[in-house]
């Protein structure tokens, strides 16, 4: 059992247990000591941050403890989550850190992982590094005098990564004549994205590019499509593209003002790589969030869709796992396992925007292809993590609500992986009976578990 590390790194509020620099000091020994590649005689961790506040406090403990435990540490300031990703297996570093709360407030902060191939930890390593935490191994095995590490900051990370999304993009499209609204969240990629789009010849409208270290999702980014929603009618642009604070996920809005999710994303992705032949198995790999509708049309193509645990991480360690090129998630985690290793907000736009140029389609056509039902989220705040197993009679109830919501329906109740927060989710063909059954499920949680 994990105490420390989530569905996505370990994250919580900034300078309060467990995201405190003492503990970042303990991660950056921990992890060094794990990922230091004994056979070079350069080691190195790459440090890469979003725009929070308080990601100097983190960045500055992290690399005190990787430069104590002998390994030099390279800053990449303010980058995407998957451009970390990226620069960790491109410059052969032994690991990459990013310093994010991905979507949440400013005022929390976390730390995401990847080993030198550009992979996040899976559980048994992040297992490691906590018990690593509650020995003396740390303490005991730093090295002297001239093998402690030092730190450099890597002045054209921007530019490697900028480079890399370019050469994503087909050679025989531009960009040219499509108007995007662009909304970077005041967070990681107010820098990079809009330089990717306008490269490739985009009339880009930038919104969410002032960051001051407080702003980062507020009122703005994939969190609310809303903002770029008004911009795209108003400006009459082509399509609205909506990053989270670390850029890994993306949320679109076509050129009527639609909201468009991950799950249509990954529909018209899907659809696209099998008609080139170039859908590994034909598979993709989703969440237990996503859709039935997303199932039953890539079903109708002749595509399987996989579900497993929510989290990218998850998604991309099965498709790792079976040789799947293919997957994401309801909140906007697309991940082309052909092009990186992790989720990436920008490399998906670049790839929806290709299937519409080449297929001469506006986004809303491509989008309509694919038909969601209705579903219900619903987060039920709670003061600690609950095992759900534990709700006397819940199982029974589950049973019984869905029986009466009939068939396509599903209920999924689960613990959030990143917040005090029991998660409700149903979805199926009547949207007055989801509602009821929503609010069913709720009294029952709240009377015999808060």
């Amino acid at each position: 059992m994990k105490k420390l590390f989530g569905t996505d790194g370990i994250r919580g509020l900034a300078n309060k247990y467990p995201m405190t620099a003492e503990v970042a000091t303990q991660i950056g020994l921990a992890v060094s000591y794990l990922f230091r590649n004994t056979t070079q005689k350069h080691k190195k961790i790459l440090i890469g941050k979003d725009t929070r506040l308080s990601c100097y406090i983190f960045e500055n403990a992290l690399a005190a403890g990787i430069c104590s435990m002998g390994v030099d540490t390279l800053f990449v300031g303010p980058m995407p989550t998957p451009a970390i990703a990226f620069l960790t297996s491109s410059m052969r570093a032994d690991a990459g850190i990013v310093i994010s709360a991905s979507h949440n407030p400013f005022y929390d902060n976390g730390i995401k992982i990847f080993s030198g191939n550009g992979f996040k930890l899976d559980d048994e390593i992040e297992y490691k590094i906590e018990q690593l935490l509650d020995t003396d191994i740390l303490l005991n095995n730093r090295p002297r005098e001239k093998e402690i590490g030092k730190a450099y900051r890597i002045e054209d990370a921007n530019g490697r990564y900028i480079v890399f999304l370019k050469n994503t993009f087909p050679k025989t499209l531009t960009l040219e004549g499509i108007k995007i609204v662009l909304d970077c969240a005041n967070g990681a990629a107010y820098k990079v994205a809009p330089s990717v789009f306008e490269e490739l010849g985009a009339d880009v409208i930038k919104i969410g590019i002032t960051p001051d270290g407080t702003n980062i999702n507020s009122n703005c980014g994939a969190l609310y499509p809303e903002l770029i929603k008004s911009e795209v009618i108003k400006n009459r642009a082509d399509i609205g593209i909506a990053f989270d604070g670390d850029a890994d996920r993306l949320i679109v809005v076509d050129e009527k003002g639609n909201i468009i999710d991950g799950d249509h994303i990954l529909a018209i992705c899907a659809n696209n790589l099998k008609i080139k032949n170039k859908l590994n198995k034909n598979t993709v790999v989703s969440t237990v969030m996503s859709n039935i509708g997303l199932e039953i049309f890539l079903k109708e193509n002749g595509i399987k869709l996989l579900r497993t645990k929510v989290g990218d991480r998850y998604v991309v360690e099965s498709m790792k796992n079976n040789d799947y090129n293919l997957g994401g998630e309801q909140s906007g985690h697309i991940i082309f396992l052909d092009h990186n290793t992790t989720g990436d907000g920008i490399l998906a736009a670049l790839q929806l925007l290709g299937i519409m140029i080449s297929n001469e389609k506006p986004i809303s056509e491509l989008a309509a292809s694919m038909k969601s039902l209705p579903q219900i989220l619903h987060n039920i705040k709670t003061s600690k993590k609950t095992d759900l197993s534990t709700i006397e009679g819940l199982p029974k109830i589950e049973k019984k609500v869905l029986k009466e919501l009939g068939k396509n329906s599903r209920i999924l109740i689960r613990n959030s992986g990143t917040e005090p927060l029991i998660r409700i989710m149903v979805e199926g063909e009547n949207e007055d009976k989801i509602k009821h059954a929503v609010n069913i499920l709720t009294e029952y949680i709240k009377s015999n578990c808060l």
